[in-house]
């Protein structure tokens, strides 16, 4: 191996460890990648069938939303909990592997799907399985350089609650999501988003040290008694340490010096660089990170709304790249052919259909979060226009919002004949 794949082969798990422990332990770090999975994921990535039978349409949102509630193995969240998972775990350790197994107990499809930590998959597993297939970093590829396997541990190793065991299970590829964001063309194994900030995050951290221990000491209000002939009046009472007076001193206290002594107060510089030493490191720790500094930070002094504007606008950016060309590549689409194959093998959609077009079932429109306006009004106003001008479309608008045009039209209807059927007169969105 050469190139990016060699750097990963050689670091990329240490580097994984260590930023996982920022990641828990380091407060820059943890609302960094809190924020990445708040802003990429939120309440979830959301399927929208694109099939031309509306009854199909139907009947595939109906299934989905039953079984997203049972779609963890381990039963902690749903599906759109194990989206977060997957992609805070790709942050933080470089990627992250889904196993889709079928389970008889999950209900109305027998699908559900077990993350797997990055390490149950070995980087050190490498070999040739014939006919110019290879398993490279525990993935099989095919003589053509398709990937076809995963080759996984039952436990991630290490853990001390999982039975030992070396051996590991093929896993076929439509399995196996596999969720990295490529850096470079033939990437085999992803690297930590941290990696370009784990250094500094690391002096951060030992500056931090140093500052407090230098402030400790500051505090340390320490008196110097300067006694030229070696007789201090009131303080030779024996109460020394080491040849050190021990004394105390109480508010109010008249204390008599002989003649040529006098008390001498330590006075340490005071750290003045420490403010803007910490937030040259945090910028470039949310640089590293294509994180605005705010919401890094949590610092919103001197902010103006053309600034933080900007700043989100281009994270925005960043973010959209992520959720369709790795998110939902990598992860959504895979869940969503073998549910709709299970649908379909259930019994539940038309097989006829299926077998003569398969396209059609699988299309999908996948919804991410709505994103939250900086000015309501002003934002609101310029999407008006855009659609009076035909420079997008109502249902483009509403997509950008994370809904389903069509569910907001039945709405608006539902809402108007209700108010009809009241005798309401209130004004509605296209009054």
């Amino acid at each position: 191996m050469d190139g990016l794949n060699g750097s990963i082969q050689a670091g990329a798990t240490t580097a994984a460890r260590r930023a996982g422990w920022y990641a828990r332990n380091n407060p820059w770090v943890s609302a960094a990648v809190q924020s990445l999975a708040a802003n990429a994921v939120g309440a979830g990535i959301k399927p929208r069938s694109r099939h031309p039978d509306a009854k199909v349409r139907d009947t595939l949102h109906a299934l989905w939303d039953r079984w997203t509630d049972r779609a963890d193995a381990a039963g902690l969240t749903d599906f759109y909990g194990l989206q977060a998972l997957a992609f805070r775990a790709m942050v933080e350790s470089g990627e992250s592997f889904a196993r889709l197994r079928i389970a008889e107990n999950v209900s109305p499809l027998p699908l559900s799907i077990d993350l797997l930590d990055r390490e149950q998959v070995p980087m050190d597993l490498h070999r040739d399985v014939g006919s110019g297939a290879r398993i490279r970093a525990g993935i099989e590829f095919d003589a053509n350089g398709r990937r076809v396997a995963y080759h996984c541990y039952a436990h991630r190793p290490g853990d001390a609650l999982a039975p030992l065991s070396f051996d590991t299970v093929r896993l076929p590829v439509g399995d196996v999501a596999h969720l990295f964001q490529p850096l470079a063309p033939g990437q085999v194994r992803g690297i930590t988003w941290l990696a370009p900030v784990l250094l500094r995050v690391h002096e951060l951290d030992q500056y931090e040290d140093a500052a407090l221990v230098k402030a400790k000491v500051a505090a340390l209000f320490t008196g110097f008694i300067r006694d030229p002939d070696g007789t201090v009046a009131g303080f030779n009472d024996g109460s020394g340490i080491g040849g050190v007076l021990q004394v105390g001193m109480e508010p109010g206290s008249l204390i008599p010096l002989p003649p040529g002594a006098d008390i001498q107060f330590s006075d340490p510089a005071d750290p003045g660089d420490y403010g803007a030493y910490t937030k040259t490191h945090i910028r470039a720790i949310a640089s590293g990170l294509g994180l605005p500094y705010e919401l890094v930070s949590g610092d919103l002094e001197g902010v103006t709304y053309s600034s933080i504007r900007a700043g989100l606008v281009e994270f925005r950016r960043r973010i959209e790249q992520v959720q369709h060309s790795v998110l939902v590549h990598q992860f959504c689409r895979p869940v969503w052919e073998r549910f709709v194959r299970l649908a379909v093998l259930a019994g539940h959609l038309p097989a006829a259909g299926f077998d003569s077009d398969p396209s059609a079932f699988l299309a999908c429109d996948w919804l991410p979060p709505k994103w939250d306006w900086v000015d309501p009004l002003k934002d609101a106003r310029a999407e008006i226009e855009q659609i009076k001008a035909g420079l997008k479309s109502r249902g483009m608008s509403i997509a950008e919002r994370g809904y389903d045009a069509e569910d907001v039209d039945a709405a608006i209807a539902a809402d108007r004949e209700r108010e009809k059927r009241l005798g309401l007169n209130m004004e509605t969105p296209n009054g």
